[in-house]
């Protein structure tokens, strides 16, 4: 019975730390209270390597720097003691699943965020030193930023083009700084009497900064640094440019992923395929509407479903009100019925949605027979598709299920 508990316990401080729905409740207030307290420990810190900040406010720095030292070792050892619940770990023996989880990069700054306080502890340190690992705990951020994740996915994708780019500007500081020694080392042989002198001036004008300490003087040195400069506009746009499209593909990747399962869930598209699913995706348009703004109202004719993107709505129906978040549907019986809303529709928060309409639903059926077939089928054999009330937009299906699956 302890050990069950213990496992459950475990299990907990695995969903509430790493592996939460975003509809945990208790899981995002964690999460934003480990992120507020990462931006007061990273203010903090800046603000004490002010001298007057530092006299006038030494005790309060101090106390912050104490309360993230103990929240953030807590939080390391209940990741390290929760690892053997993650799914990817979970066939390994404990020590083993712990070990991996510890060398992964997430961890690793986890682990350098608290290391300057037990330093300190240990013997007088420089303090510059534990500046900069204190300064670490930014990066903890990654952990609950989406786009810093995508972000560092799409470097990550495009790490040998981005190599590539790196070899190709240390190619052309080399060249262009033998050149410059050629032509304007005579003239100026201290800032070009040799080509490793040469090159500080090299990397300066390829990455467009130009400090103006060391210019050419001769007609054949202008030529080269007019070359010089052009060619660091190619080289400062290629990475640039790199990064930009994997970053938009990781996030069409993860924005495609997501609605392909919202759309697979619908118990209408149940038995589609994939290829038919992405299909419908191509006629989702987009919605946004503000909190508080009425989607829908009762009574109106309806003409369309909608998923939720994001967000949050709740629906006003007779008796009873619902809430439904992101990853849910509402309004899947408007498609092939001539329906009625069954309830008012409110935006909670703001909220992203797409909606199928039945205009387009209908000429998608028209040009796909096989797909007009599955939900024909899937329209006589499903009880759930039955709407709530009668010529009613609102399925059973939708009412069945509070919460999407994790």
């Amino acid at each position: 019975m302890r050990r069950r508990s213990a496992r459950m316990f475990r299990k907990r401080c695995h969903e509430l730390l790493d592996g939460g729905s975003p509809h945990d409740g208790a899981s995002r207030i964690v999460h934003r209270a480990i992120v507020a307290l990462i931006l007061v420990s990273v203010v903090a810190v800046i603000l004490e390597s002010v001298p007057r900040f530092a006299a006038q406010f030494s005790l309060l720095f101090h106390g912050i720097e104490l309360v993230a030292a103990i929240v953030f070792t807590v939080e390391y050892v209940l990741r390290l003691w929760s690892a053997v619940e993650h799914p990817l770990l979970r066939p390994l023996p404990a020590w083993r699943a712990r070990l991996a989880y510890a060398v992964q990069p997430a961890l690793l700054v986890d682990l350098l965020a608290i290391l300057p306080f037990y330093l300190a502890l240990v013997g007088p340190t420089d303090f510059q030193v534990l500046l900069i690992f204190r300064l670490v705990r930014f990066f903890k951020l990654a952990r609950y930023s989406p786009g810093m994740r995508s972000l560092l996915e799409a470097v990550r994708a495009e790490r040998r083009a981005l190599l590539a780019c790196l070899v190709i500007l240390g190619g052309l500081m080399i060249a262009t700084a033998a050149l410059m020694h050629v032509v304007e080392g005579p003239a100026q042989p201290d800032k070009f009497g040799s080509i490793p002198e040469a090159m500080y001036w090299s990397i300066i004008t390829l990455t467009t900064v130009g400090y103006g300490d060391a210019h050419p003087v001769t007609i054949g040195g202008k030529v080269v640094a007019g070359i010089t400069a052009v060619l660091g506009l190619v080289m400062l746009s290629l990475p640039v440019g790199i990064i930009a499209t994997s970053f938009a593909e990781v996030i069409h990747r993860r924005d495609f992923v997501v609605t392909w399962n919202m759309v697979a869930r619908v118990p209408l598209f149940a038995s589609l395929n994939a290829g038919e699913i992405a299909t419908i995706m191509r006629f989702l348009r987009s919605q946004v509407v503000e909190g508080g703004e009425v989607v829908v109202r009762r009574d109106e004719p309806s003409a369309a479903m909608f998923f939720i993107a994001n967000g949050a709505v709740e629906i006003e129906m007779t008796g009873r009100r619902l809430r439904m978040e992101t990853g849910q549907f509402f309004g899947e019986a408007a498609l092939f019925s001539e329906a009625h809303r069954t309830g008012t529709v409110r935006a909670m928060v703001a909220t992203h949605l797409l909606a199928l309409d039945r205009e387009d639903f209908m000429v998608l059926m028209e040009q796909n027979p096989d797909i007009a077939r599955s939900i024909n089928e899937a329209i006589r054999n499903e009880r759930n598709l039955a709407p709530v009330e009668p010529g009613g937009d609102i399925a059973v299906a939708e009412l069945h299920e509070k919460r999407p699956p994790a």
